[in-house]
């Protein structure tokens, strides 16, 4: 049963995420802040972590980076999930291990077909 950890301080974005993969397949995490992110990933070890960039605590780039320099943790796919929109964003996000990266406005349902295609590469 694949883990999915959603990280954003957006109550609407997790409810809209969560549910939008909530079925009898997915088990959902979530976390509202960049240190409970690590938290959750080292004790539950998600198949799947969607990552908003500006987190209270510690921004995305940081949990990113610091997931993928973690033995336990670095084969975990990152979907950067986020509102910056710069090409200076997207290369750092991708640079610190992001797999995908994805803005906000993107449709909802894209965003989640993206994060369910994460899931069956494997």
């Amino acid at each position: 049963m694949p883990k999915i950890l959603i990280v954003d301080d957006s109550p609407t974005i997790v409810q809209m995420l969560s549910k939008g993969l909530e079925d009898s397949e997915n088990t959902i995490l979530t976390a509202n802040n960049g240190v409970d992110a690590l938290t959750v990933a080292r004790k539950e070890i998600p198949d799947l972590i969607i990552l908003d960039l500006m987190l209270p605590q510690l921004d995305g780039f940081h949990v990113c980076a610091m997931v993928k320099k973690d033995v336990k943790l670095k084969k975990i796919k990152v979907l950067m999930l986020t509102g910056r929109k710069d090409d200076s964003s997207k290369n750092l996000g991708l640079e610190c291990g992001a797999d995908k990266y994805v803005t906000k406005e993107t449709d909802p349902r894209e965003i989640i077909n993206t994060a369910k295609s994460m899931l069956v590469l494997d």
